[in-house]
C-alpha cells in the first residue's frame, strides 16, 4: 500500500521537526516567487467565491525552492485537509484508488515527484482529475469488467524537479496552472535567513547574514542548512554568528566564497586539468569522477552554469575564463 500522510491546515507546527518549524505558515512569511503568489491569490480567491475547490496545480523547479511549502500554504489558505504522498510511493493502481476514495470533498492531494508515477497509474489519474471518476478493471481476460466510482471534488497539487518527464496528457490536465519556481536573489535569501534566525533564536550579525546568502546557491533550503551549521559552530565556540564565524564554519563544510562545494570544484578541475578545459562529453566527465551522469547534470551543473563557470555546447562541457580565475589556474592548468 502507498505511503501517505495527512496534514490539517489548522494544526500547530510541531516544533520537534526543525525544517517544518522554519516553513512559512502564512503568505506574508513566504518570501520571493511574487508572480506565482499573485497568480495563486487570484486562483484561490475566485474558487472560494464560487464555493468550489481550486483547480489542479503543478509546481516545478530545482529542489529546495519551496514547492512543498506552497502546497501547504494553499491548504492553510483554503482551510482544507491535505493528504501527502509521492510518485515512487504509489506502486500499484490499487494504491492510487485507495488514496482517492479516502478523500473528502474539498480535500487537497499533494503528490511530490509526480514524474516518477508509473504510466499505467497515470492513465487512471486522467479521468479522476478531469471528470472526478475512478475507472477500475476487475478480473482478467474475457470476464474482466470495468466499474466506475464517483470521487468527491478534490484538488491535486503536484511537484516535480523534472517537468520534461511528465507526459503531455498529464501536464495538460493541470487546469489551475503550471508554475515554474525561479531561483532567489541574494536579497531574498538574506530575508529568509533573518526570518529563520529569529525563529531559531539565533543572534546573527548583518554581515554574517550577507555572507551566508552569497554562499547559498540562490536556494532557501541551502540557506537554512548553512544557517543551522553555522549556528552549531558558533554554539560550540561560545560566540555569536559573525562574518568570521560564518567563514570558518562554511570553510569546514568545503563551501567557498561563491557557494561552490568540493564536488563543484572537482568537476571544474577535472575538465580543466584532464581535458584542457573542454569541450568534453558528460559521460567522460562522469567516468573521470566516478559519478552518475544524472547527478552531475541535475545537481551540480545548473549552479555552475548559472554562475557562468561552465557552458554546455553541442560538442560537450567547456569551462569559462571565470572558472579559471576562480580556481586560480592558467589555461595550461598550472597555478597562477
Amino acid at each position: 500500500m502507498s505511503s501517505t500522510s495527512t496534514h490539517n491546515s489548522t494544526d500547530e507546527k510541531d516544533v520537534g521537526f526543525l525544517d517544518q518549524t522554519l516553513r512559512p505558515s502564512k503568505w506574508a512569511d513566504y518570501i520571493g516567487q511574487k508572480n506565482i503568489k499573485d497568480n495563486l491569490h487570484i486562483l484561490l480567491t475566485a474558487a472560494k467565491e464560487r464555493n468550489h475547490p481550486p483547480e489542479h496545480i503543478l509546481f516545478y523547479g530545482p529542489p529546495g525552492l519551496g514547492k512543498t511549502t506552497l502546497a501547504h500554504l494553499i491548504a492553510k489558505e483554503t482551510k482544507t485537509q491535505m493528504k501527502v504522498t509521492s510518485g515512487p510511493a504509489i506502486l500499484k493502481i490499487g494504491d492510487l484508488a485507495s488514496i482517492l476514495t479516502n478523500l473528502s470533498a474539498g480535500d487537497i492531494l499533494f503528490i511530490d515527484e509526480i514524474h516518477r508515477l508509473n504510466k499505467a497509474i497515470e492513465e487512471v489519474l486522467y479521468p479522476a482529475m478531469e471528470s472526478g471518476v475512478l475507472d477500475i478493471i476487475i478480473g482478467k481476460g474475457p470476464s474482466a469488467r470495468t466499474i466506475q466510482l464517483d470521487l468527491p471534488q478534490f484538488t491535486l497539487i503536484a511537484a516535480t524537479t523534472r517537468v520534461a518527464m511528465i507526459s503531455a496528457p498529464l501536464r495538460s490536465r493541470f487546469s489551475g496552472g503550471v508554475f515554474k519556481l525561479e531561483f532567489y536573489s541574494d536579497d531574498e535569501i538574506a530575508e529568509i535567513i533573518k526570518r529563520s534566525a529569529k525563529i531559531l533564536d539565533i543572534e546573527i550579525h548583518p554581515e554574517a547574514v550577507k555572507e551566508i546568502a552569497i554562499r547559498s546557491r540562490f536556494t532557501p533550503r541551502t540557506a537554512n542548512y548553512h544557517l543551522k551549521r553555522c549556528r552549531d559552530y558558533a554554539q560550540i565556540n561560545k560566540t555569536t554568528l559573525t562574518k568570521e564565524i560564518v567563514e570558518k564554519a562554511l570553510s569546514m563544510l568545503g563551501v567557498d566564497k561563491i557557494g561552490l562545494t568540493s564536488a563543484d570544484r572537482e568537476i571544474l578541475n577535472v575538465i580543466i586539468n584532464k581535458f584542457g578545459g573542454g569541450p568534453v562529453g558528460l559521460n567522460t566527465v562522469a567516468a573521470a569522477l566516478s559519478e552518475e551522469q544524472a547527478t552531475i547534470e541535475e545537481v551540480y551543473e545548473p549552479y555552475l552554469i548559472q554562475l557562468g563557470l561552465l557552458e554546455r555546447t553541442p560538442r560537450g562541457r567547456i569551462t569559462t575564463d571565470k572558472a579559471y580565475n576562480h580556481l586560480g589556474v592558467k589555461e595550461s592548468g598550472k597555478l597562477l
